[in-house]
């Protein structure tokens, strides 16, 4: 999810459409950097700080936490560029971060000789600048260039400038970006494409570029030719290049909303319409076409149902040319959940009954060979190729809820793993089961979730209970290793539940379709349908069962408490969404109108005020205990949907603490420690409200 606004008129008090808008007293809090709104922070920081650092056990798990996230035994992941693996670390000695690289030789020994790049603590110092590592764009294949992307304070918008991977340096007079929410690509060594903020009425109504330029070296960037231009209602336009030697093809993306986009073929000057579906993916992989399907498509005489992957000879479909083949077919429990491109295949990454396995496909004498790739699957897998163009190698990364993440390489034809990288174990496993389970929601669909507890855990309705939840943007929520969860959660005596409610992606578009626009309450129903059926199972009870989530799973939670407060007994509530008459109207709200609607449209608040957490919560129930964390930073869900909520509820007179951290963006927080102290807060909040006795 992403950001920009636009003044809207105000909201209505009670959740009916139609019903009289008049100012909403908390507007204020939308102004994110005001004196005023700044000291309501600062009060409400000190307020949830002294009670809870104050707690028995914080300074301890703040610590453990800590020592976690700077722990030098975590997994260097690395991408592979040029032959050489690349890795960004952070720990207790670099706060900020540096930016390294080795050989795959070296990659493989227990202490890899790293040499450094970029070091952002310095780099900090030197500019006087709170930098935030945002990544590097490539110059492809094997190019001696990257643009660097730098974010002060974590936010999304960043500043893009090129670096020499030979001399370790920034580049004097060389390509540079100030900060703004930028879509960059390499044509050449020369030559960029470039979506920027090129002033006055060059950005979408979503707060991204929609203007794509060629930009050249030694030119100013005002006067680089324009390629294409969006239209300011379109999400964002960008242009990239498919490098592969010998398939060099140069493409513009015209991106409508989230899942919709048109794709054009640059050309000789011109821009030639890939004839795929509107909401499908697609891309290129040598001589073939590849596309993903959300919505069931039937070009000739074939209907190709929605999930599938296809192929097709590219030159040959730019032709007219329909002759396309089935790589992946979904099932009622299977989606795909990923492709990875090497030198002769293609990795698919398989959801099934929300656990991975991988297939490898091979294009030989114009048919597709399929073959099951022996892996783990016991959870979540992930692929990633160490060289699309010159290698077959690739890194599995295999992790579940009780086994420590584990790093392997592996080869194409070959079911042999070498075990490169193993993630400590943060907390002892050995106590506990995890289990997978199904609930059933209101109108009848089974929803699984998995449940992580004590095998001696007792069925008497007392345990703490955290349910999590997203729902939303068709993310799915896979098993994973996190010894932060194990060790402020679990080893706590705490049972930890994943839930994997429609909206998301665990079924393919059809499980996110389900809860889109005037059907999200489904998503909300079958939280609620798992934190029914947790009671239901004696695991826990209201007083004990807590809910996390956010950004849209912030949305999630708060309509789930708002709908049901008899059923929790604390809430934490995240970088959240929470008023849906002016989400549109903060931020990148605007890009998320295809998934949940306009709110300008009478017939569409309807709905979303049903749900909507800021109109419907009420002085006249009672609520569990809420802690709403959000970041002043966060320029893609505006905080002021936070703080708006806290300090609405204050006012009806309900019970809840606001924390927002001054840094780190979406993600909350900016380094480490901030990671630390911001999860030692919430799960000190969780454990206190949560293990109390009715």
């Amino acid at each position: 999810m992403q950001q920009f606004a636009e003044e809207k008129p105000g909201l209505p008090t009670s959740g009916e459409a139609g019903s009289p808008a008049p100012d909403d007293p908390y507007r204020w809090l939308e102004d994110i950097d005001s004196e005023r709104a700044l000291a309501w922070v600062a009060e409400r920081n000190a307020e949830s700080e002294s009670e809870l650092e104050a707690r028995p056990g914080y300074g301890a798990l703040r610590e453990r936490l800590t020592a976690i996230l700077d722990s030098k035994e975590k997994i260097p992941y690395a991408g592979v560029h040029g032959g050489l693996c690349y890795n960004f670390w952070r720990d207790a000695g670099h706060v900020r971060g540096i930016w390294r690289r080795t050989t795959l030789d070296q990659y493989r020994r227990p202490e890899p000789a790293w040499e450094t790049m970029l070091d952002l603590d310095e780099l900090a110092r030197g500019e006087g600048e709170n930098w935030v590592w945002a990544g590097v764009v490539w110059l492809e294949p094997h190019g001696d260039r990257v643009l660097v992307s730098l974010s002060r304070g974590g936010g999304d918008a960043h500043e893009l400038r090129e670096f020499d991977l030979v001399s370790r340096s920034f580049v004097e007079g060389g390509f540079f970006l100030p900060e703004a929410k930028s879509d960059v690509a390499w044509i050449d060594r020369d030559t960029l494409f470039v979506a920027t903020d090129f002033g006055p009425g060059s950005l979408s109504e979503s707060g991204y570029p929609r203007i794509v330029k060629e930009w050249r070296r030694g030119t100013p960037l005002a006067g680089a030719p324009t390629v294409y231009e969006a239209l300011p209602g379109d999400l964002a336009a960008s242009g990239y290049k498919d490098s592969t030697p010998g398939h060099e093809r140069e493409f513009i993306q015209r991106q409508l909303d989230f899942t919709t986009t048109e794709l054009f073929l640059r050309r000789g000057g011109r821009l030639l319409p890939v004839p795929k579906p509107p909401d499908a993916n697609a891309f290129t992989v040598r001589d073939q076409l590849v596309i993903e399907l959300r919505s069931d498509w039937q070009p000739g005489a074939r209907l190709y149902p929605q999930g599938a992957l296809l192929a097709t000879g590219f030159d040959d479909f730019m032709h007219g040319g329909l002759d396309l083949q089935m790589l992946y077919t979904p099932t009622p429990d299977t989606s795909l959940d990923g492709v990875a491109v090497t030198r002769s295949a293609l990795l698919l990454t398989i959801l099934d009954k929300v656990k991975n396995r991988v297939v490898e496909l091979r294009h030989v004498d114009g048919a597709w060979q399929r073959r099951e790739v022996a892996a783990p699957g016991m959870g979540a897998l992930g692929v990633a190729s160490l060289d699309p163009d010159e290698s077959d190698e690739f890194f599995l990364t295999v992790t579940d809820f009780l086994h420590p993440t584990t790093l392997y390489l592996m080869r194409v034809g070959m079911d042999e793993r070498e075990p490169l990288k193993a993630m400590p174990a943060f907390f002892d496993a050995h106590p506990y089961t995890v289990g997978q389970h199904a609930a059933r929601s209101q109108d009848g669909t089974m929803v699984p979730y998995f449940v992580v507890m004590n095998r001696a855990t007792v069925a008497d309705g007392r345990n703490p209970t955290l349910l999590y939840g997203y729902g939303g943007f068709e993310v799915s929520l896979k098993p994973f290793y996190s010894g932060m969860t194990g060790a402020a959660w679990l080893d706590a005596g705490g049972i930890y539940v994943l839930a994997n409610t429609r909206g998301g992606g665990e079924f393919g578009p059809r499980w996110h379709q389900a809860a889109l626009k005037q059907h999200r309450q489904r998503a909300f129903d079958d939280f609620l349908a798992v934190a029914e059926d947790l009671v239901a199972r004696g695991l826990t009870s209201p007083p004990h069962l807590g809910i996390m989530g956010g950004s849209n799973g912030g949305l999630l939670v708060g309509a789930a408490f708002t709908q049901r407060p008899e059923l929790f007994g604390a809430v934490v509530c995240q970088v959240p969404l929470l008023d849906m008459r002016r989400y549109h109207a903060l931020l990148a709200g605007h890009s998320w109108m295809s998934e949940y609607g306009d709110p300008d449209d009478p017939a569409e608040w309807a709905w979303l005020a049903r749900y909507s957490p800021y109109h419907q919560v009420s002085a006249q129930r009672r609520y569990p205990r809420v802690l709403f964390t959000s970041s002043t930073r966060d320029d893609r869900v505006h905080p002021g949907h936070a703080r708006k909520m806290a300090a609405r509820m204050r006012e009806q007179g309900h019970d809840l603490l606001y924390w927002e951290n001054t840094e780190g963006g979406h993600a909350g927080a900016a380094d480490n420690a901030q990671t630390a102290r911001m999860l030692a807060l919430t799960y000190t909040f969780l454990l206190e409200e949560l293990s109390k006795r009715p």
